[in-house]
């Protein structure tokens, strides 16, 4: 599919680039957990903070990976009723379903800036030996949420434009994937920044 719309391509590269990432810093993690219990079972020896970092990595690599699932269409959506409403209807709730998501995001976003804040306020450590600045781990964080948000709100302005202009494409964009796209999708590695909404036709 052609893109049209730079903010798209921006966010789809942008989450690629994340998404990308926090795979490779998964394999270390894992790697690092593997020389921790081998090094404990052999040699009683145990690499300190291995495990904090790891719940670190949870948070941050789930908020980043938010940006990519949406653009790839990947949240669950429950649409054994969806499917058989009209046109119109149907694409006012695939554009509802937008809004709403974007203001959740935006919500979670604000939240998250707050948690930041605090820690930066008052200086905040963890209570491990490592002793770690929370705003390290908060603030990548916060900026996958906020990348979400951005994400969220920008392919929410472009469903309700579609909602005015064209409802079709707005379900074909918006709508949950069919099984035939799902297959396409699972067999043939598509990345989001090729999927992301666009402004042509498939």
């Amino acid at each position: 599919m052609t893109h049209e719309h730079a903010p798209f391509r921006i966010l789809a590269r942008t989450a690629d680039l994340f998404t990308l990432a926090s795979g490779w810093w998964l394999l270390l993690i894992a790697l690092g957990t593997c020389v921790e219990m081998v090094s404990r079972k052999l040699f009683n020896f145990s690499l300190q903070g291995v495990d904090e970092i790891g719940g670190y990595t949870l948070a941050v690599t789930s908020a980043l990976g938010f940006s990519f699932t949406l653009l790839a269409r990947g949240h669950t959506r429950v649409d054994f009723l969806l499917g058989r409403l009209p046109t119109g209807p149907r694409a006012a709730l695939n554009a509802l379903a937008m809004v709403t998501l974007a203001a959740v995001a935006v919500f979670a976003s604000y939240r998250a800036f707050n948690v930041l804040a605090e820690s930066i306020e008052f200086d905040s450590h963890s209570t491990s030996p490592l002793q770690t600045p929370m705003w390290i781990p908060q603030s990548l964080w916060f900026f996958g949420y906020l990348l979400f948000s951005l994400t969220a709100t920008a392919m929410a302005v472009h469903a309700c434009l579609l909602l005015v202009k064209d409802r079709e494409r707005l379900n074909r964009v918006y709508g949950p994937p069919t099984l035939e796209e799902e297959i396409e999708s699972e067999t043939g590695g598509i990345r989001i920044s090729d999927a992301a909404p666009e402004g042509g036709q498939r």
